[in-house]
């Protein structure tokens, strides 16, 4: 990581592992169709209404934030895109669910609800945000549970599971993680712990994107073993 010299105007871009293994491949493998922007490295927490100088120094302390390099790690970029809302809108819709952390056994079920809200006030739902396109599942694991759609979105196929590609979805796995992830569009989604026997518990991250504001929301998802004795079969050691 370094810094660039946020004095001038800079545009340094480069290429991400899958970027450079396509242009590998022939400059017909890599066309660039669709691009999106990010925030990363803006700390909005510094924005001061309160500046002793005015309004027009609101913002100053993140106007003199240094500007980050960029990372050719695609994992951990583009974590905060810039979003296009109505010119009228004056909060932020963000996407919630009802708790951020499953823990669950072989065979027992989690329903993920989603819903977006104005951002700082906990009221104020907005059904309609996300209420033609649906939400975005990204399971990272498929290991851990099964991810099917509970209720769809429209124009969606409720029993459409895809490998998840990172097409269209707004978020970037790792090589590693794309090979196991799946992914599904809809309303309402639902999880089912798997059978697991080799480890004791299998841990993963359930990603929630609302496919018409951006806005996205992180689950920690955690599989138990079962562990079955001689002498009672059902029972969990």
């Amino acid at each position: 990581m370094g810094y660039l010299d946020n004095r001038t105007v800079t545009v340094d871009a480069i290429l991400t592992k899958k970027g450079r293994q396509l242009l590998s491949q022939g400059r017909q493998f890599f066309n660039i169709t669709k691009f999106a922007l990010s925030d990363d490295e803006v700390d909005y927490h510094l924005w001061n209404p309160a500046h002793p100088s005015g309004s027009n120094y609101y913002g100053v302390a993140i106007e003199q934030m240094p500007v980050l390099e960029p990372s050719p790690d695609e994992t951990q970029t583009m974590r905060y895109k810039l979003v296009s809302l109505d010119k009228s809108t004056t909060r932020l819709p963000v996407v919630t669910v009802g708790s951020t952390t499953i823990t669950f056994r072989q065979g027992q079920t989690a329903i993920i609800d989603p819903s977006t809200t104005y951002n700082g006030t906990g009221t104020g739902t907005l059904p309609n945000l996300n209420s033609t396109l649906g939400y975005t599942a990204i399971l990272h694991n498929s290991d851990v549970a099964w991810l099917s759609v509970d209720a769809a979105a429209r124009g969606e196929d409720k029993s459409a599971v895809k490998p998840q590609t990172g097409t269209g979805t707004g978020v970037f796995l790792g090589d590693s993680d794309s090979a196991r992830s799946v992914f599904a569009v809809g309303m309402r989604f639902k999880l089912v712990a798997k059978q697991i026997t080799t480890v004791s518990s299998l841990a993963t991250t359930l990603t929630i994107v609302g496919n018409e504001t951006g806005g996205s929301v992180t689950i920690s998802v955690t599989n138990n073993r079962v562990y079955v004795t001689a002498a009672n079969p059902t029972s969990n050691a």
